[in-house]
This record gives structure tokens, sequence and C-alpha cells, in this order.
């Protein structure tokens, strides 16, 4: 199925999603990708979808045929700080800030969307199986966040970051309990199933 190119027609639509709220550890990753109104590509859907293979071979494509994208993040302190759905929308806006080209029209995946960007937006239920713009931020966004898990994992091994990517795997959670968490883990996370989360 070739997902739908844009939501209106003659107008700059940037496509808007993150990777990594679930995770325990790590950064919130977003991107934003503005793609060409006739783009079509068979193979670009929600990135959890696709292969590591299929996600790493479309990247080169979508960085070359956008017109423009970017990628950001916010940091595990930000998390904490302000949350993980807030940290998601900074990381959001922040990557739409990025973009070499302005944006007439945010197409933002899931229900919700909170920002200080005066751009009008339309919020998209599982967007990045429905709109090529989305995806393509999707799959930006999960191929930059696992990489960097991946070199994190060299100086933490004890995780198995490399094959989990910070989610909360029994074997990330049995590292936390042998080896303790690390200062990439999200302390207002439950870091394990036993722990009790103060909210101050």
């Amino acid at each position: 199925m070739i997902l739908k190119p844009f939501l209106e027609a003659n107008r700059i639509e940037a496509g808007c999603d993150e990777v990594g709220r679930g995770c325990l550890a790590g950064p919130v990753v977003a991107a934003a990708v503005i793609l060409p109104g006739d783009y079509s590509n068979r193979w670009i859907n929600d990135s959890k979808k696709l292969g590591k293979r299929q996600r790493e071979e479309l990247i080169e494509e979508i960085k070359v045929k956008a017109l423009a994208w970017k990628i950001s993040e916010a940091s595990v302190a930000e998390i904490d700080k302000i949350n993980i759905l807030n940290a998601s929308f900074l990381a959001m806006s922040r990557a739409v800030q990025g973009l070499k080209v302005q944006p007439e029209h945010l197409l933002i995946d899931g229900n919700r969307w909170k920002s200080t960007l005066e751009i009008p937006h339309t919020c998209v239920i599982k967007g990045d199986g429905k709109f090529a713009s989305i995806a393509a931020a999707s799959i930006l966004a999960k191929v930059y966040r696992d990489k960097f898990m991946e070199k994190l994992a060299e100086e933490f091994p004890h995780y198995s970051w490399e094959r989990n990517a910070g989610y909360p795997t029994k074997a990330h959670r049995s590292g936390i309990e042998e080896f303790g968490d690390c200062i990439w883990h999200r302390k207002s996370f439950k870091l394990l199933k036993k722990q009790i989360v103060l909210d101050f």
C-alpha cells in the first residue's frame, strides 16, 4: 500500500514523528520531513513495520528526495524535568525549527500536539501508517536513535542497548538490577517493576 503524499495538495507540509517515548534510557528523538508533492515509494511505511535493513536502505533516499529534513532530540535531563510527553513535543518542535524550508502545515503523528510554533497543524492517529512524510520522519528518527543507543552500548554494555535500544526488555531490567542504573537512564521512569517512583 502506498501512503498518502499529502493532506492537502499544493501546500508545504512537514510530517513529524518521534521515537523512544517508552524507553527507560536515552533521549527521545524526533524528525520532521518535507517531501515533494509527487513523491511516491511503496516501501515507505511506519518504521516499526520495516526491518532494520529496509529502514537503512530508505534513509538515503529520504534524505536525497526530501525538500528538507531534520532530526532533533530532547535529553534525558529534559525528559526527567518536563516529562516524556512534553519532551517529545520539544524534540519535534526543534526538528521543525531546524528545517531549511519553512512548512505551511504540520502533520503530527498521534492525537496531541503542544508547541510555541505558530504553524497550523493536524494530528493524525497512527499517521506513520497513513502519510509518507510522517512515515519518513519515523524512519529517520528510529535509525538515528537505534545507532545512538548501539554506540552507547559500547560504553555501557550491561543493558543490551544494542539489541533493545533502551526499551524495558528482560535483559535491560536484569542489567539494571545487577549493575544499577547509569547517567543515561530516565530517573523519572519506573526502571524496575518493583520500584516505586515518587512524583515530587
